[in-house]
């Protein structure tokens, strides 16, 4: 089971380390607020890839490749995207100062878990690489596989995700100490854009 633990560690880095849009966002909050909103918005996408992990896992991973609930959700997961991304540009042509920016600055975590969780939960096709993790296990383990050694592979994968959320969210609140006003303003238009990137391709996935 040893080996099975840390496969899933660096599956886990590798997954988590590779940019995207869950970055982009905690990147843009986070250069705004610091640690604890790029924090929330690792962990809330954690608890969403663990939801889609499960299902995956248990081999249920098939029902969502049905139109009927890829569309809805890809096409909300593009959706929030998209939004995120304007939202992004506005703040950094238009920087906000008013009761609701105070609030914000106030309580700096406040909705990013939820933002991070239906940002995950809104990518259906995260369900499909993780029924490949089970096939990739099962194959590793031979006549060896089951419930017990995907539950390890599991553990490690969560391990080594909620280790990122913190090495994470750590880097983005070193380089907002390093970051003049101007820079942080540039830098949120380009996680905004990145935003509304990742939403186009979100939504070109539709046609496969």
């Amino acid at each position: 089971m040893a080996e099975v633990f840390v496969l899933a560690l660096w599956i886990g880095l590798l997954f988590n380390a590779t940019p995207g849009a869950v970055f982009s966002e905690s990147l843009r909050r986070g250069v705004r607020g610091g640690f604890r909103p790029a924090f929330a918005v690792q962990v809330g996408s954690l608890a969403g890839d663990a939801a889609w992990a499960l299902l995956g896992l248990a081999g249920v991973g098939a029902v969502f490749t049905v139109p009927a609930l890829r569309v809805p959700l890809t096409v909300a997961g593009c959706l929030l995207l998209a939004w995120l991304g304007v939202t992004a540009l506005r703040d950094a042509v238009f920087p906000r100062t008013g009761p609701s920016f105070q609030d914000e600055r106030a309580h700096p975590g406040r909705g990013a878990i939820t933002v991070g969780a239906a940002m995950s939960l809104g990518n259906p096709w995260n369900v499909v690489y993780w029924s490949g993790a089970a096939g990739a296990v099962s194959a590793v383990l031979g006549d060896d596989a089951g419930p017990a050694s995907l539950a390890v592979f599991f553990a490690g994968f969560m391990t080594s995700s909620l280790a990122w959320c913190f090495v994470a969210a750590g880097l983005i609140a070193v380089l907002r100490r390093a970051l003049p006003p101007p820079a942080v303003r540039v830098l949120e238009a380009a996680c905004g854009l990145a935003l509304l990137a990742f939403a186009a391709l979100l939504a070109s996935r539709l046609a496969t």
